[in-house]
């Protein structure tokens, strides 16, 4: 923090968020896929590449190098994007001054410096101050903080629940202790662990894409015979389809449990 600014794209060594620059738009956006990418770009880039004259073919060989398929053509996946630390933690711009010798690069790059430098991505703008902090607080990982920071509806709702269920928002500090980060790590890390995910490949959280079109899915609760389920923003955002009404059951159940381990844990402190 500077000032008081919380900056969501870098705010500490342990992790970082790449979301901006493409990371999640690949057709295969699994970790897995995602470090071999980064891995690869990282030691080409320091590898005799790191200069303004070099960057374009830099650039080329990329698209050579790695699959091009996304989820949405119309948000650019940067090829700048790479580790930005020897332990692999960040990722961030390749071209950044930070990366080069305090030289700006970043006019190579597709969007060019002055938008790089002055994007800030909603969760800036609508999530409240306690809940970034707190999120900070709660994942140390650049893939899971990623996906968490920019899902919105994920975040305000599960710290909406659990301040009901306490009957107060938690101090970011409060997740320094063990126990309630680690209850509230593992509710988020159902964003990638999520068993009633939908297998459809054009679904990110509640977007589906169609070429260069994307739309809000819905849950279609009605064919179970009931109304909106209390957890639809967390059920969107888990890109979630259910086949029956049991399934539906089970994956409200166990919501309400990562929600009632956290307020189990307050109780046992507070």
């Amino acid at each position: 923090m500077e000032n008081g600014f919380i900056h969501l794209c870098q705010p500490d060594g342990c992790k970082s968020c790449g979301a901006c620059c493409g990371l999640y738009n690949y057709a295969d956006s699994s970790r897995d896929a995602l470090v071999i990418r980064l891995k690869r770009r990282t030691e080409l880039w320091h590898d005799g590449m790191r200069d303004s004259a070099r960057a374009a073919a830099f650039s080329e060989t990329m698209k050579h190098l790695e699959p091009q398929e996304k989820l949405y053509e119309v948000i650019y996946c940067c090829e700048f994007l790479g580790f930005i630390d020897e332990e692999e933690r960040r990722v961030g711009c390749l071209l950044h001054p930070a990366q080069n010798r305090d030289a700006d690069l970043r006019d190579a790059s597709f969007y060019g410096r002055e938008l790089c430098d002055g994007h800030f991505c909603p969760s800036y703008h609508h999530l409240s101050r306690e809940e970034k902090l707190a999120l900070i607080e709660i994942i140390d990982d650049w893939y899971l903080f990623g996906l968490c920071v920019t899902d919105i509806d994920l975040v305000k709702e599960y710290f909406r629940l659990v301040s009901e269920r306490i009957y107060q928002m938690p101090a970011p500090e409060a997740f320094r202790n063990y126990h309630l980060k680690e209850a509230a790590h593992r509710f988020f890390t159902l964003k990638v662990s999520w068993p009633f995910r939908s297998p459809e490949t054009n679904r990110f959280g509640k977007y589906y894409f169609d070429g260069s079109q994307y739309m809000i899915s819905h849950i279609d609760y009605e064919r179970f015979g009931c109304g909106r389920s209390r957890f639809d923003r967390i059920f969107l955002s888990l890109t979630s389809r259910f086949d029956s009404a049991s399934e539906l059951a089970r994956a409200e159940a166990l919501i309400d449990e990562y929600i009632e381990e956290f307020a189990r844990c307050w109780r046992q402190m507070y």
